[in-house]
């Protein structure tokens, strides 16, 4: 976590007044992304360049899930029918909306799709896994001062970034998983794609005080699932849990770690509106709120809810080492507030 660069941000919020997030931005992942989508789509064959976009007003975009392709169809090109060049430029692009950290991290999801496969072969289970089985979809014609969008998506994990007249939006809904959570054999024993995510949540549980404890562990029993699961539009939950303003400096301390281990997997730029996000409705006023046992190796339910913004994290499936996770953002998922403000200034 970066305090003072947090603090700048804060104290210019408090300067500019009127400044909205997108104009604290640079253009710098636009552009990023704009190139490598637009290398992306020239190395692709007609075929495949005709699967990989459709128009950004399409119905296709607000499309999303984290689970299987078997499950819940998924359009766009697949990134198993690929050529080797072809792949590298789709990571190209994965990687400009990602920070050097989200890029391993998603990375490393796909990964124990692959040794969740080889785990699992045998066990005559419905669905083979695979590490190629993700889907790339461009939205609207990539542009630094356009309006369009892409998606990398598959099982565990789909990630949704909209541009908005030129302008990067908060990017959400962010969906990640991971099975197995970790690796409990073989070659890469012991790797933990989410551990950021999860060790941060029981560093600050294990800070907590009696009376704080009380608060933030509402239920004996975690849900089955992350409580949004893939809705559309997500409103704020029961504002449920131990507040921000409750906790002591150190621990909200250890509340924005939580928040940055999902924020710090952004580009920089995409990164910067969510840490603004999160100040603009006050760490005081985030929630952390916790269900379930809380010895490690029992199952594992928090979230962290903003006014503005709700972190979800489920480990309670497959023998207690299955993720679903989720960053949603209440107004600009799919970059719903950007394009409001769009269409109102068009009419």
């Amino acid at each position: 976590m970066n305090r003072p660069r947090i603090a700048l941000l804060a104290v210019a919020i408090g300067l500019a007044g009127t400044v909205t997030l997108q104009t604290m931005q640079s253009n710098q992942a636009v552009e990023g992304m704009a190139a490598a989508a637009g290398d992306f789509l020239a190395s692709l064959p007609e075929a495949q360049q005709s699967a990989a976009t459709f128009e950004f007003d399409s119905d296709e975009r607000s499309r999303h899930h984290f689970i299987p392709p078997e499950v819940f169809e998924r359009h766009g090109v697949s990134y198993a029918d690929l050529g080797f060049e072809q792949k590298v430029r789709a990571q190209d692009l994965l990687r400009s909306g990602l920070s050097q950290q989200g890029y391993m991290t998603a990375q490393q999801i796909m990964e124990v799709e692959g040794i969740l496969g080889v785990l699992v072969e045998g066990e005559g289970r419905q669905f083979a896994r695979d590490p190629e089985a993700y889907f790339v979809s461009v939205f609207g014609t990539p542009s630094t001062t356009g309006t369009w969008g892409w998606r990398w998506e598959g099982h565990h994990l789909s990630l949704h970034f909209t541009v908005v007249d030129g302008a990067v939006t908060v990017s959400t809904p962010t969906f990640l998983g991971a099975n197995p959570a970790t690796v409990p054999s073989g070659a890469r024993k012991g790797l933990r794609a989410m551990k950021a995510q999860e060790d941060t949540a029981r560093e600050l549980l294990a800070s907590l005080g009696a009376s704080q404890r009380e608060a933030a562990i509402f239920d004996d029993v975690a849900p089955a699932n992350v409580v949004t699961g893939a809705d559309l539009v997500v409103d704020p939950l029961d504002p449920i849990g131990v507040k921000g303003a409750d906790l002591s400096t150190g621990q909200q301390e250890m509340l924005m770690a939580i928040i940055e281990s999902w924020v710090g997997l952004m580009a920089d730029d995409i990164a910067e509106l969510r840490r603004a996000e999160v100040h603009e409705g006050g760490i005081e006023n985030t929630y952390f709120a916790w269900a379930g046992p809380t010895e490690r190796g029992e199952v594992a339910y928090y979230r962290v809810q903003g006014p503005n913004f709700l972190i979800e994290f489920d480990n309670t499936q497959e023998d207690l080492n299955h993720i679903h996770a989720a960053f949603r953002d209440f107004d600009g998922d799919l970059g719903r507030d950007l394009l409001r403000e769009h269409l109102a200034a068009d009419h």
